[in-house]
């Protein structure tokens, strides 16, 4: 079968997909999350390459089918898991108008206005987050390769001479600090830079959970005094595990009397800058140096969508940029190259989904998106204060809840806490995890879909009722 289907065979098939598309938002807000636990698998498929096609319409009609009934559905209004978002329908459309016109992002003279419609959205991103001066940035694949970017772009900016010869260039070891809390890109991150894991400095965290600026400033000191070559502090704003915001006002002022770079990752929390009201949860991230953001978490759009930027936009080719003759600057062009200012070459336009979300929907819907999950995150959190058998975990800052069992410690409360996760996800329909909270086992949900109402909170606390009850019978 040849590649270049016709119009009429073009037309059917993008209808039936759309039908199908349509059918599974239509079903997220009651929709099973999983399997459930018996009809769960997780073994290899061992279909043989196909030598022949076969007819599209019943190839796609087989695959969306097997794909809902057998999937793992994070958009589902009952998902409440990791930072995986229902993504807006205009995300999807967007993704589906980019996979066709496969725009080529690396240079502005071979994708014009797809590259100018990025910039503008990194211009709007920037813009929220207040920075005084100059900016400028760009999408990544997610919040690993942002939080790589920015951990580069501190090195190029405190050792020059490393992009060119070598982190032995530096003459010393550099070493970096994050909070215990903090994500495993940044452990990642420094191993891929060459600067060796142990160069990140895990600073213990306070009772709220944040790093603990007198240990980070302790830190800085001894490594100063053993002869390293401290470069940066990464900040969080909203932590993997318990959605908790590091004290960025006062790691600002750390950074800036210590002289290093301060990068927040605020691949999650770092959305707040779209909203009026909880802008403050983040106050403080205007004095960061870089940040990433991920789109694909709280801003409601599909994978892949990360986000570097910078207030020192000359950082970024001095770290990224590289000539190749075939990749020629356009005429007259005064904007950059996404290839000198990003880690990728070829890459896809990430950015359009989000671009087309904020046009069709406007920055209110994400204050009144953040606003309404605040509150939903808020009175599940009270829910568990009034609980007799749970207890917070961790404090409740943004639409993260960490809790567990009370009156346990150690193995057994680790197994207690796992028990009612298995309990209530058995079925399928509810998705909750099980984390550590300071070192300690914890029950985690959040609030992620913009579908997500009170009455799945509900439907969430009597499974949790239930599960509590099973593992403490009531005698």
């Amino acid at each position: 079968m040849s590649f270049d289907l016709d119009s009429a065979r073009r037309r059917k098939l993008g209808y039936q997909l759309i039908d199908r598309v349509d059918e599974f938002y239509s079903s997220l807000p009651d929709l099973a999350v999983q399997l459930p636990l018996e009809k769960r698998s997780y073994g290899p498929l061992s279909n043989p390459l196909p030598e022949t096609g076969e007819d599209p319409v019943k190839v796609l009609d087989d695959l969306c089918r097997e794909m809902v009934d057998k999937g793992f559905h994070v958009p589902s209004a009952n998902y409440f898991g990791l930072m995986n978002p229902t993504p807006t329908y205009m995300s999807f459309l967007g993704e589906a108008l980019v996979a066709a016109l496969n725009p080529q992002l690396a240079t502005l003279a071979r994708s014009q206005l797809a590259s100018k419609i990025e910039l503008e959205t990194v211009r709007w991103i920037g813009e929220r987050v207040g920075w005084p001066g100059a900016f400028n940035g760009t999408f990544t694949s997610g919040g690993n390769e942002a939080n790589f970017s920015g951990m580069t772009l501190a090195l190029a900016a405190h050792f020059p001479q490393v992009v060119e010869e070598g982190v032995l260039a530096i003459g010393a070891q550099p070493v970096l600090y994050a909070s215990a809390e903090s994500h495993h890109s940044v452990d990642k991150s420094a191993g891929l830079l060459g600067i060796g894991r142990r160069a990140l400095r895990r600073i213990a965290v306070d009772d709220q959970l944040r790093m603990d600026l007198r240990k980070l400033e302790r830190a800085i000191a001894e490594d100063r005094a053993a002869g390293n070559k401290p470069f940066c502090v990464v900040a969080t704003a909203g932590t993997t595990n318990s959605g908790i915001v590091d004290d960025l006002v006062a790691m600002a002022d750390i950074c800036e009397r210590h002289k290093l770079w301060l990068h927040v990752d605020g691949a999650y929390g770092a959305a707040a800058i779209f909203s009026d009201r909880h802008r403050d949860l983040v106050h403080g991230i205007e004095r960061a140096d870089s940040i990433t953001i991920d789109p694909h978490k709280w801003l409601a759009v599909s994978y892949a969508a990360g986000v570097i930027l910078t207030s020192h936009p000359e950082t970024l080719e001095r770290a990224f940029a590289v000539n190749a003759a075939y990749m020629p600057k356009a005429a007259g062009a005064v904007l950059p190259d996404n290839a000198r200012i990003s880690t990728q070459w070829t890459r896809r336009m990430n950015s359009l989904k989000l671009w087309l979300t904020l046009r069709v929907h406007g920055r209110q819907a994400y204050e009144e998106h953040i606003e309404y999950q605040m509150k939903l995150a808020r009175e599940f959190a009270q829910w568990i204060r009034n609980s007799e058998e749970l207890e917070l975990a961790a404090p409740q800052v943004l639409p993260i809840v960490n809790f567990r069992v009370k009156g346990l410690h150690g193995n057994e409360l680790t197994a207690a806490n796992n028990a009612i996760v298995e309990e209530v996800t058995r079925d399928g329909r509810l998705y909750i995890s099980e984390t550590l909270a300071n070192g300690r086992s914890a029950i985690r949900m959040m609030v992620i879909s913009y579908l997500t109402e009170e009455r799945h909170l509900q439907t969430l606390q009597s499974a949790l009722v239930a599960a509590t009850q099973k593992l403490r019978p009531v005698p």
